[in-house]
């Protein structure tokens, strides 16, 4: 991304803890106000310094009304720091609100497709009972996973936790 004035900004939105891990602070000041999409996020963002932080409760349009009912300084604009593949359209419905937006990706998801042998092996004698997905992306890559070694028969009685039903909505199909 390019290089970011950030005293122009009176906040940053995080949707992610993992946006936090390809930006650098050194030019911004710790008290600005920080909007996280959950705990681990607010978390992470604490551990650094900042100082006035806001957490939604793992949901993206919690964190909009977050930011709705708490973010006043319409005359200074927001930073929201996201990945390549975003769930909800933050940027465009805060800007419909007339919030002055600038969303800045800082990292792609690339799933991996190449697993270890024993691994596969491994798996298919000792299924897991559970498995939690986190995000769209996750299970997108756990499908694809799924498909490329011809699981999909195997994960039968394992329960499928998702975050949401856009999530669960990916693994459909199977």
């Amino acid at each position: 991304y390019e290089k970011i004035n950030f005293s122009e900004y009176g906040g940053i939105i995080f949707t992610s803890a993992n946006a936090i891990k390809f930006l650098s602070f050194d030019k911004l000041d710790k008290n600005i106000k920080c909007f996280c999409v959950g705990n681990v996020t607010e978390k992470k963002v604490r551990n650094l310094g900042f100082q006035n932080t806001i957490a939604a409760e793992g949901s993206v349009s919690n964190l909009k009304e977050l930011i709705l009912r708490n973010y006043f300084l319409k005359n200074k604009k927001l930073l929201y720091v996201s990945g390549e593949l975003i769930s909800f359209d933050l940027d465009d419905q805060l800007s419909k609100e007339g919030y002055d937006i600038k969303r800045i990706i800082n990292y792609k998801a690339i799933h991996n497709l190449n697993f270890d042998d024993n691994f596969i092996k491994e798996l298919k004698l000792n299924m897991p009972n559970m498995v939690y997905i986190y995000s769209q992306n996750s299970a997108a890559s756990f499908l694809k996973f799924i498909k490329r070694y011809d699981t999909q028969n195997l994960w039968m009685n394992t329960n499928l936790c998702c975050i949401g039903e856009k999530t669960s909505s990916i693994l459909n199909e199977i």
